[in-house]
């Protein structure tokens, strides 16, 4: 079979991670008997640079002809004090707009081999485990395309005087909230048949129209157990007791935010793939997606060969999962990942909190050459 993907790959460490994820992608299509087509595009910091908008007409029209889209981080200190329509971050919410992606999948677990590298003790984690193990696996799904990203944004004055003030204004409408509460609660059904909406319903109107119209859905779901939490006792009860969760969901701010918590306590920031999807479009072959790790550009160190691939490289099984319905491709990247690390290789962010053997810990190009030898292997 042949896919075409579109690739971003971004700013700061962006490039480096994107282009370990493409030679998994084409040994893998080489491996299985397809052929991935990658058409590169300029997007965030870089096309601001060349073109001077973060997301160029040229750009959103080839991604909507690829199959997928592969998308490395962007953004940086060199954009930052751009006007907020021509910073980096516009290319995402205007690709995530674009492609109609709506729901956003971060999964978050702590592997074996990591459990070092977590932040909290065994026996808090065991606490709330099901079956009283050391470990917690969950996944947020968060609202992608509406919210406060999305809704009506504006200053009024002249930013010095007394009265001067700043709105950024959070809307959802019925259909966006159902439509992604369907997509978590499909995915529950596949899990553990737990979900917990997270939301602010105490304060704000928006969250108790989000808990009203979930209320209505959850009686379709009578296997599924469903729950309510306020997004400040969700973020105490992911570092108290992470393991109680399956699936959360939530809004587009709530679910960006949980979600780089969450990753903390899977080891680092540099695991965490996500995939962005959303129904399939008329005309496309295959349902329209965005697939990147969830960290970002790490100016700071980009070109040194200190970044970890992996969450791009999972981010690439996702792709085939979601995007492509390629199981098998997709857990054979996903064991590649695992064999890597069960050989002790470690890039230095994931090489845990009691120190590890200098010898062991590499960097982006030695941790993604272990992927592709186990990839090869097995």
């Amino acid at each position: 079979m042949n896919y075409s993907i579109a690739l971003v790959p971004g700013d700061g460490i962006g490039p480096e991670v994107t282009a370990k994820a493409v030679d998994v992608l084409a040994l893998t299509g080489h491996k299985f008997g397809h052929f991935f087509n990658f058409v590169e595009l300029e997007a965030g910091g870089r096309a601001i640079d060349s073109t001077g908008e973060p997301l160029p007409a040229s750009s959103m029209e080839a991604a909507k002809r690829c199959d997928a889209l592969l998308l490395g981080a962007v953004g940086g200190p060199k954009w930052e004090n751009l006007p907020g329509h021509l910073r980096p971050e516009r290319a995402l919410l205007g690709l995530r707009a674009g492609l109609g992606v709506f729901a956003n999948l971060r999964p978050a677990a702590l592997l074996p081999q990591l459990k070092d590298a977590c932040p909290l003790k065994d026996e808090v984690l065991a606490a709330s485990h099901p079956e009283g193990k050391p470990t917690f696996d969950l996944l947020i799904v968060r609202e992608l395309t509406g919210g406060i990203y999305f809704g009506e944004r504006g200053r009024d004055g002249d930013g010095k005087s007394d009265d001067s003030s700043a709105f950024d204004t959070e809307r959802y409408s019925r259909a966006e909230i159902e439509r992604v509460l369907r997509v978590a609660y499909g995915a529950a059904a596949k899990r553990r048949s737990k979900l917990c909406l997270v939301d602010k319903a105490n304060v704000l109107e928006s969250s108790r129209f989000w808990r009203e119209i979930a209320s209505e859905i959850a009686g379709e779901y009578k296997n599924i157990e469903t729950s309510y939490m306020y997004v400040d006792n969700c973020s105490m009860q992911l570092i108290h007791a992470p393991g109680q969760f399956d699936v959360i969901v939530t809004s587009n701010i709530f679910g960006d935010i949980l979600s780089d918590e969450a990753s903390v306590l899977s080891g680092s920031i540099g695991m965490l793939a996500s995939a962005s999807i959303g129904g399939k479009a008329a005309g496309r072959k295959y349902p329209p997606g965005i697939y990147e790790p969830i960290h970002g550009s790490a100016p700071d160190i980009a070109g040194k060969d200190l970044a970890n691939p992996l969450a791009a490289i999972l981010s690439a099984a996702m792709m085939l999962r979601y995007s492509f319905s390629l199981e098998q491709e997709a857990s054979a990247i996903e064991a590649a990942v695992n064999s890597a690390l069960d050989s002790g290789l470690r890039t230095k962010d994931i090489a845990g909190r009691t120190g590890y053997s200098a010898e062991r810990i590499v960097g982006t190009n030695a941790m993604a050459a272990a992927v592709m030898a186990a990839l090869k292997a097995g």
